[in-house]
């Protein structure tokens, strides 16, 4: 008998696969749902007037908010507004968040309330600014 593959080095939180998953780990849906919100912070998503950042794909110019996540080009963008993984995400944010309300209600303080629909922004502009 030995250790299994990956051993206990992968638990550590210094080991690398640790450092890989926290790297590439996608924002939770209760992070999207409030910058997607009208009294959200006011930081706009994508500002057509602002420079290109040369660290994101597509120079950050191309995003959907609902995803979170950069594309290189608008046609890569709207490929992917008709892709499954996109329309899941839709239908996730659609829903309202878990709140500390709704546990105490699951706990028995209180009575079931469905969770409400909310509006979930499927129009992003995919017009990309002229480069001087």
């Amino acid at each position: 008998l030995g250790l299994a593959v990956g051993g206990h080095g992968s638990l550590l939180p210094d080991s690398l696969a640790r450092q890989v998953k926290v790297k590439w780990q996608k924002p939770d849906l209760g992070e999207i749902h409030r910058k997607l919100r009208p009294q959200g912070p006011t930081r706009p998503l994508s500002n057509p007037g602002t420079e290109p950042d040369p660290d994101l794909p597509g120079g950050g110019l191309h995003l959907c908010p609902a995803c979170a996540r950069y594309f290189i080009d608008s046609a890569n963008l709207k490929t992917h507004f008709g892709s499954k993984e996109h329309k899941k995400r839709l239908k996730q944010l659609s829903i309202e968040p878990y709140s500390q309300e709704e546990a105490e209600r699951a706990a028995g303080m209180g009575s079931y309330v469905s969770p409400k629909r909310l509006p979930v922004p499927t129009e992003v502009s995919t017009d990309v600014p002229e480069m001087d």
